[in-house]
């Protein structure tokens, strides 16, 4: 079955975070980079729920995972 496609907008909103996409460049801005060895879900600005989607997303590879690997991706590379 094909995967369907959400945007980084549609991620933010999911995790209750402004969804504009100046916000979310100020968001990674502000966050990044992330230590290479700490998993995204384990950064230290995620509520808990917030971090429990990430990581659930991730591990069952669902519908939101493409989305979420390239939330990861930004926030590893060099603000």
């Amino acid at each position: 079955m094909e995967q369907p496609f959400h945007q980084f907008s549609e991620l933010f909103a999911q995790l209750g975070l402004p969804s504009e996409e100046p916000d979310i460049r100020a968001f990674i801005a502000k966050h990044a980079p992330l230590p290479e060895k700490m998993d995204l879900w384990d950064a230290p600005f995620w509520t808990p729920a917030q971090s429990a989607l990430l990581r659930d997303e991730l591990v069952e590879d669902a519908d939101w995972a493409v989305v979420v690997d390239q939330l990861n991706l930004a926030l590893r590379a060099p603000a």
